[in-house]
Parts: structure tokens; sequence; C-alpha cells
């Protein structure tokens, strides 16, 4: 029953160039295989690979000097490796990687037929020339799937516990989902990657169009929730299904997605870590954007009054104001960091040399290079500075009482 299924669906999901884009010729000279009509290079192999199903399809590797990862890639429907060629040439130079990529049975000249089951043992026939023919070890293959490539590509990485990483491009939930929004897996269904991705174990990146007119991006997004190990997704905003390639982000985006998962995991973790504590930065300062102009506007009052515009006239600087603000922080040195004035002596060092230190301060937490103390400094600060406005004019009188500088 499967084979019918599969045989069934195979008419609606497959959709091989005809005629191929490429042909297979051989070098007299060295007996090599090439694909005409594209010129020889050195650094890449055409070969023949036989797959457990009795069929043999047609895969090219691309060296990458010294690279530290290899790519395997499952192309998209209505291509073959002849069309795909000058990307995998291009794949391999930006990111730095080896890579493979193959042809499906009955794509391009590969023998056989297009079916699900053939599509299974077709990339396993390619993963296991990785390792046998190239030295790959599963650590270092990353699994690249590209629409309809995401079906053979979620069902290996499944299986193989020890992947470096998985790229999902324009992915699909199943094949049925493609055309029915249904909620349920069904038998007669294919490439069940809804059923599938929460087994993969390594990082997955997807990259989906929003325009996708295809296989909606909704499709992309839902496979990220089911990830285990989310990586930072990339939605292109206006991309289509067979263009994502030709926007700046995408070779963007996967650069810094290998650069990520070619760390060690220690490296990785403390990336990650850093990534947080700057992503949580960025939410502190972004959340007091708005405290900050209600600082700001509490300098007002304080043009109103004249006892403490005096300090102002020897700076024209906008620190000033911040200054006069920090010298009403000496009654807080009991709450906040009362280290901070007790290092010197008062008549030692001016006003104006303890106020351009908090001036540094206040600067690095605007640059967010502060560290998660003092954000929490800066709160306490804040809301010791709403308090100490509401003493009004006895702050004014303080003020106006400190020795001249």
């Amino acid at each position: 029953m499967g084979g019918v299924t599969s045989s069934m669906a195979a008419k609606f999901a497959f959709f091989p160039p005809n005629p191929p884009s490429y042909k297979l010729i051989k070098d007299e000279a060295t007996g090599t295989l090439l694909l005409d009509p594209f010129p020889r290079r050195e650094n890449v192999d055409v070969l023949r690979l036989p797959t457990r199903r009795g069929n043999e399809i047609v895969a090219v590797y691309v060296r990458y000097p010294n690279a530290m990862s290899t790519l395997l890639y499952s192309h998209g429907n209505a291509a073959d490796i002849g069309q795909m060629y000058e990307l995998f040439i291009e794949l391999s130079i930006h990111l730095r990687v080896n890579l493979m990529g193959y042809d499906y049975s009955g794509y391009g000249q590969s023998s056989g037929k297009p079916s699900e089951q053939n599509t299974y043992a077709d990339i396993e026939a390619a993963y296991k020339c990785l390792e046998e023919n190239y030295g790959a070890k599963q650590e270092n293959i990353i699994l690249y799937g590209q629409s309809v490539g995401s079906g053979p590509t979620v069902d290996l990485a499944a299986r193989l516990p020890r992947l470096r990483a998985v790229v999902l491009h324009s992915p699909i939930l199943s094949g049925l989902r493609v055309m029915y929004p249904v909620k349920r897996s069904y038998w007669f269904d294919i490439y069940k990657n809804i059923d599938k991705i929460s087994l993969v174990k390594c990082p997955v990146l997807i990259i989906h169009g929003t325009n996708d007119d295809v296989v909606d991006c909704s499709h992309g997004k839902r496979l990220w929730e089911l990830c285990q190990e989310k990586y930072e997704p990339l939605w292109v905003k206006g991309g289509n299904h067979c263009d994502l390639e030709l926007y700046p982000d995408y070779i963007r985006h996967l650069k810094k997605f290998i650069s990520t998962v070619e760390m060690s995991p220690s490296q990785r973790n403390a990336s990650r870590k850093s990534t947080d504590d700057i992503e949580q930065s960025r939410q502190s300062t972004e959340c007091f954007e708005g405290p900050r102009r209600s600082i700001d506007s509490r300098d007002k009052p304080r043009k109103s009054t004249d006892t403490r515009d005096k300090p102002r006239k020897s700076t024209d600087t906008r620190d000033k104001p911040r200054k006069s603000t920090d010298t009403r922080d000496k009654p807080r040195k009991s709450v906040d960091r009362p280290e901070k004035f007790k290092v010197h002596e008062y008549d030692k060092f001016s006003n104006m040399d303890k106020l351009e230190k908090l001036k540094v301060s206040l600067d690095q937490m605007e640059r967010m290079e502060r560290s998660r103390r003092s954000v929490e400094y800066f709160d306490k600060t804040r809301t010791s500075i709403d308090l100490q406005l509401e003493k009004g004019r006895k702050s004014a009188d303080w003020i106006d009482r400190l020795p001249a500088v």
C-alpha cells in the first residue's frame, strides 16, 4: 500500500525538468565524468552513486580548501543539479564549505522514477558517499533542504543524532498541507516534516519568504516553533519561493549561522550567553526609553530655578545638568554605592571631576556596553532621582549650600 501511495503522490509532487539541463560525458584523457555544458573544474567531482533501491543518481562534490564543514544540499522541485551548479560553486566559496548536491531518482541524468521513498534512499546514498569517499564525519555535516528537498533532509536528520546543523529553505509541513490546511497527518500524506522535526537534535536554521505563493510562510514558522534547538530564523520580507538567494540577507544570515555552528560547544554557549545578555540589555534600554525622557523632562524645572542654573554657567555642554543632578546623589550614598564617593575626600577633588566620572558611566550605559549590574544600578538611581524630585525646593536649597568650585 505504501508503494502505491508514494506512486500516486509522485504524480502531484514531483516535476523534474524535461529535458534535463545537462548531459553527462566522460573525459577521454582522464576517464572522469563531466557535466556538459559546464567547463571542468579542478575542485569539482562529478559522481554516479548507487542507491539501496537499485537506482543510480548523479551528484557533484565541490571542495573548498581547509573547510571545516560539508553541506549536503537537497534541491527543490522542478530543478536539477545543472540548474543548481553555479549556485553550488558560489555557496561553497562564500560559506567556505565543501558542498555535495545530488539529483533525485528520475531527475537530471539519475535513473529511476521520482518518489518519496526513492528520495530517502537518494539522500542516504549521498551521505554515505561523503563518509566513505571524502572522510566527512557526521559532526561536520550540515544538511540543507530546499522546498521538497526539506522532506528527505528532515527524514535523515531525525535519524542522525550528531549532525552539525540543518538548514531548511522554504520548507513544507507536509505534501498535503501545501494544498490543504489540514489539522492532522493522514496515511497517504508525504514528507511529514511536521511530525519529524521535533526529533532533530542539532541547531536548525529556517529561511522562508514572507510572500511565498507556493509554500506559505506559515509552514516555515510552524516548523521553527517545533524545533528542539532553534536558531534565529530568516523571514525574507517580500521574498517568494524561488528568489531568496537574490536577497543580501540570505547569504549574510547563512554565513553567520555556519560560523556559529562551527564553534565548539563551549564557545557556542558562551557566544549565546553573550548574545542573550546583549539582547536583555537592549530590551532594558528600550524599556527605559520612556523614563529617560521623563529624566530629561525633569531638567525643565531646573531651568526655572535660578539657583540651579549658576553652576551650569561654567559649562555649555549637555552633561552639566547631569553633574548637578549627581551632586544631589550625595544623600544616596548609603543606599546605592557608598564606596564610589568615599574613596576620595570631597576637598581633594571638585564636583566637576566626580560628575565627569558619572558621565562616562552614563555614556557607557547608552552604548549598551554596561553590565547587568550597571542596569540594575541605573534603575535604583532613577528611583532615587524621582524621590529627590519630590523634595522640590528643599533639594534646590541643598544645592545652593554646596561649596563653590
